[in-house]
């Protein structure tokens, strides 16, 4: 046994829907990193839980006419059904709706705030009067103010990528309720995030801790400053009540990272272990978590922040990946463009996704693709046509030939200890989690071992006199290679490897750091290992999901927004596009997303609020010249009047591109 004892986690699923092969991913991913830590020995635990809490939550099961209790349950049923059919072994998977979580985030909370990291004021909401709830603004649908695209929801549009307020809707209505939501203001509760900068960037700069690319990612967002983090939400509201803030609910993304704890916290009672080993700021135990790309913000920059200041340990390291593309399309489910993993299970062997992913995956952050035709063939060569083919090709003449015993001695001992060396470089790769380059090698050792039997041609030295010896050591051999490659590929196949161990007679395999062949030792009749991909399986697979996949083959073929409908020219002529000079920029108290800009149009300036501050910092457009329309209607807003628009492109967020007249133009140009 091994000194190391690790921890490891998940990202927890959101218990609103069913696991796709998106999430499967990830969850893939962490279970070959803990199955090859317990194989080498390691004191490891993997643990997660359902994320539970939320208006989503709350909103669909009032919609479905149950308690949040009663659909948490069903999915959380539901997930773990499905992770256990694809072999994701936890150690203890838990709810965030559980007395542990609720235990562990008050106490978060309260030592944060008796830290001084917590403070309260009061903000302005959308309010639906008729569901008497406040809206996030994924609750909130009506036109883009931008491009007039319906259906758009409060913070962004889908059509044009614009971002804006929800105040700037058009027609804005409740999706709760349908009701036009008013304005109610409401206090908040914040994390001083910025109060852990110092310690922030020390963590997230420390060998280990990061990716290289996530960690240059957060020093682009250290760099910006931290803003404070509103942790509460409004009655109604799913969730754990706030300790002394009565009808303030703790914010799904607070108790969400805190599941983890919970979870682990729930094992130790079963398993009568320490807590406080694992957790507590002295720890010498290892703590990983493995996540989406989608979430670095919240892992790598919360998540430590409130452990360091609440007096826990950090994460040993935060391992971000990549999202699952189809046709090179992001899988989403708010767009329902996922295949189930339920639709995946009713008809292929899990093993083969599992192979398929660890096969494309890599320590970095890329996405890995989706492609069926790849899928069978690479399932087809290397597990079919390589592994599994070697016990194929030699269990017959044991079995036959010397009624299942193999031979007493290992005629090929310098090929078997190559096998046995090449332990350390594949357990070098697992650990790095570059599983991709793994399975190479361990491709290229079965392409070494079906070689050799090539190269001997057992079959046709069955038909010679006086050559069983002979055939009983090469296929020995085989059977022996063949052993060691399964132990190998435990981690990413468990289910081949407790049916070969079966067909082996053998316990279950370690890793086989310093193995001995097997020698004298009866194994069992061959059954089939592992079969073909069927094409049809495949065809039904697609078929089910055809509604989804068609929406990403769309996606794929129109990377743009369509063009917008055909206008008269004598339309176009009545806007008026001027040269303007940005002589001011600077942030506007309580927006989130605007910058209030002063422009030169030649003979006046300009008051213009622009939805550009998640691409730009004030600083960096003073001076600039940019385009502006000129002659649209000047509009109230919250903070102030708006007398034109600075055009912009890009789908939103930080890619926004401010439009720039080449050198020459001046202020006040028209432009035609």
């Amino acid at each position: 046994m091994s000194d190391r004892k690790i921890l490891i986690t998940s990202a927890l699923p959101y218990a609103n829907g069913p696991i796709h092969l998106g999430h499967l991913v990830e969850y893939i991913q962490t279970d070959i990193w803990s199955r090859f830590q317990k194989q080498r020995g390691n004191q490891c635990y993997y643990v997660c839980a359902d994320d539970t809490h939320g208006t989503p939550i709350m909103l669909k099961a009032d919609r479905e006419g149950i308690k949040p209790e009663d659909l948490i349950a069903q999915v959380g049923q539901e997930h773990l059904s499905d992770f256990n059919e694809f072999n994701i072994q936890f150690d203890n998977y838990h709810s965030t709706h559980s007395a542990e979580n609720k235990h562990f985030s008050s106490l978060i909370y309260e030592r944060l705030r008796d830290e001084g990291h917590i403070t309260s004021r009061s903000i302005t909401q959308a309010y639906d009067p008729v569901k008497e709830m406040f809206l996030p603004d994924r609750f909130i649908k009506g036109d883009c103010p931008k491009c007039d695209a319906k259906e758009q929801y409060g913070d962004n549009c889908e059509v044009c990528g614009a971002t804006y307020s929800h105040t700037e809707l058009k027609n804005a209505i409740s999706a709760v309720s349908g009701e036009k939501p008013i304005e109610k203001d409401s206090v908040h509760y914040f994390f001083k995030l910025a109060d852990f900068n110092d310690m922030l960037k020390t963590w997230t700069t420390t060998e280990g801790h990061l990716q290289t690319e996530v960690s240059n990612k957060l020093a682009e967002w250290l760099e910006d400053g931290l803003k404070e983090w509103d942790i509460s939400r409004d009655a109604p509201y799913f969730g754990f009540e706030i300790p002394d803030a009565p009808g303030k609910y703790f914010y799904v993304w607070l108790d969400a990272p805190i599941g983890y704890m919970a979870s682990f916290k729930n094992f130790c009672t079963k398993q009568n272990l320490d807590f406080d080993e694992f957790w507590a700021k002295d720890s010498n135990t290892e703590l990983y978590h493995f996540i989406g790309k989608d979430i670095i913000y919240f892992h790598a920059l919360f998540w430590p922040a409130m452990l360091n200041g609440a007096g826990f340990r950090t994460p040993s390291a935060v391992f971000a990946h990549g999202f699952l593309t189809v046709n090179g399309e992001k899988m989403s489910k708010s767009r329902g463009t996922f295949i189930k993993a339920r639709t995946y299970l009713d008809h292929l062997n899990p093993e083969y996704l599992r192979y398929y992913f660890a096969a494309k995956l890599s320590a970095g952050v890329d996405d890995i693709d989706l492609n069926f035709e790849d899928f069978s063939q690479r399932v087809n060569s290397d597990l079919v046509g390589k592994v599994v083919n070697i016990a194929s090709r030699c269990s017959g003449f044991i079995k036959k030939r010397f009624d299942g015993q193999l031979s007493a001695h290992c005629s090929e001992p310098e090929l078997f200890q190559q096998f046995i060396v090449a332990n350390e470089e594949i357990a070098a790769l697992y650990e790095a989690r570059e599983y991709g380059k793994a399975m190479r090698e361990i491709m290229a050792l079965a392409d070494k071992a079906n070689q050799y039997i090539d190269e001997k041609k057992p079959w046709l030295i069955a038909k010679e006199e006086g050559k069983d010896q002979e055939l009983h050591d090469i296929c020995s051999m085989g059977i022996n290679l063949f052993r060691l490659l399964i132990a190998y590929l435990k981690p990413v196949l468990p289910q081949l490897a407790l049916e070969s161990e079966d067909f082996l007679n053998i316990p279950e395999q370690v890793w086989p750091s310093a193995s001995e062949p097997l020698t004298n030792h009866i194994i069992k009749p061959f059954k089939a290992l592992m079969t073909r991909v069927d094409e049809t399986k495949v065809a039904a697979i697609v078929e089910e999901s055809k509604e989804n996949l068609a929406k990403i083959s769309e996606l794929a073929v129109k990377k743009f927004e369509p063009i917008s409908d055909e206008i008269e020219f004598d339309d176009f002529a009545k806007i008026d596009f001027r040269i303007a000079k940005i002589i001011k920029a600077e942030h506007v108290k309580g927006a989130d997303k605007l910058l209030q800009l002063t422009v030169d149009i030649g003979d006046e300036t300009r008051n213009v609020f622009a939805g550009i501050k998640s691409a730009y910092n004030p600083e960096d457009l003073q001076g600039k010249l940019t385009v502006v329309v000129a002659n649209l209607k000047p509009r109230k807003m919250k903070f102030g009047i708006s007398e034109g628009m600075v055009l912009a492109a890009g789908p939103g967020g930080k890619d926004l591109w401010v439009l720039h007249p080449d050198d020459g133009a001046v202020a006040g140009m028209r432009v035609k």
